[in-house]
Parts: structure tokens; C-alpha cells; sequence
């Protein structure tokens, strides 16, 4: 987490940031070490409303712990999350699992520099083709090979399981609530007039 964005909350591990005991029951009235950071700035600025600042910081710690636990995944599948990303992206685009490299680009929001690299280790490790395109021989198009299907399709069985552990913390019902906020803050944050 940079500074610039959780007050001054860094990404250094402190007592606080290790989890309770298995088992341990959640106590809302527990501080955290998000709490700890607002209030000495609440002492030091009692002039500033740190809601925001709150809310930004466990997100923020929340992505630092999503983050490995779902790369661990990745890993025992031989895939960096960037790989995973395009795998998961020719599957999704159904028979017969074929885009350009320009279409990945775009659906991953990722440089065209950015996804020849991708490609050229997903190529290495037989999971993709490069394919001239039929319709204009001066481009070529991304195939999905029956190992890179086979791998991704595994892939995605397990990290589906490992994020439904991860969030088993919550009821469906908060799941809910939390995917509307997180949607409606997304929204938000893309608005370019916002």
C-alpha cells in the first residue's frame, strides 16, 4: 500500500496485521491496526474526517492479503496471475477459443508490449499458438491449445474454491452487500467527470 492513498499505512507487517487463531470469533469492537493509524491521526488532526481514510486502508490491506493467497494458486498451475489473466480470457470467449493479440490487450487493459511478453512465455509452455489470420495474412491470432485449456480450466476450478474460502468469512448476505458497494464505488472511480 503507498502512502499517498491509507494516510500514512504502509505495507510493513505489525502485530496487528496477523490473523487470529482459526476458530478465533470476530469482534467488531476489536481495534485494528487501521484504527491505530486514524486515531493518531485523529489526535494530531482532529480537523480531518478520516472515514474515508479508514475505508481505504482495509481495502488496501484487504488486496494485500488477497493477493498472494490467490497466487499461490496460480503457481501450482506454472502461471504468473498475468497468465492466468490471458488463459482465462481466450476460455471465456468460447469455441474456438481464438482472439487477436490486440483484442487481449484490450479485454486486460495491458500494452501490446505488456501482452507479447505473456504470450511468448504461454507460447513457450505450449498453452497458446500463434496463428496467421485467415482474413488478413499480415496479422495473426492467439489459439487456446488443448493443454492451455485443459490447464486453465483446472486453474480456474481451484481459484474459484480458494476465493470462496477466502471470503467464507462473510454470509451470503454480506457477500452481497459487499459486491453492490464495491460495484457502485467502481462506477464511481471510473467516472472520468467524477
Amino acid at each position: 500500500m503507498t502512502s499517498n492513498y491509507t494516510g500514512g499505512m504502509s505495507t510493513p507487517r505489525t502485530r496487528d496485521d496477523v490473523p487470529a487463531p482459526a476458530g478465533t470469533p470476530y469482534d467488531p469492537a476489536a481495534p485494528d491496526a487501521v484504527d491505530a493509524v486514524v486515531a493518531a491521526w485523529q489526535r494530531e488532526r482532529p480537523d480531518l474526517d478520516l472515514a474515508a481514510i479508514a475505508v481505504v486502508g482495509r481495502l488496501g490491506r484487504v488486496g494485500l492479503l488477497l493477493g498472494p493467497a490467490q497466487e499461490r494458486v496460480f503457481t501450482e498451475f506454472g502461471l504468473q496471475r498475468g497468465e492466468f489473466d490471458v488463459l482465462a480470457a481466450l476460455r471465456r470467449s468460447g469455441a474456438p477459443y481464438v482472439l487477436s493479440p490486440s483484442r487481449l490487450s484490450a479485454l486486460l487493459m495491458l500494452s501490446r508490449a505488456g501482452m507479447t511478453n505473456r504470450l511468448d512465455r504461454l507460447e513457450a509452455a505450449g498453452m497458446v499458438e500463434r496463428t496467421l489470420d485467415r482474413a488478413d495474412r499480415r496479422s495473426f491470432q492467439i489459439r487456446l491449445t488443448d493443454q492451455g485449456h485443459a490447464t486453465v480450466d483446472a486453474a480456474m476450478t481451484r481459484h474459484t474454491a480458494n476465493v470462496t474460502g477466502l471470503l467464507s468469512g462473510l454470509t451470503p448476505g454480506e457477500l452481497a452487500t459487499l459486491d453492490g458497494l464495491a460495484r457502485k464505488l467502481l462506477h464511481h472511480l471510473a467516472d472520468p467527470d467524477r
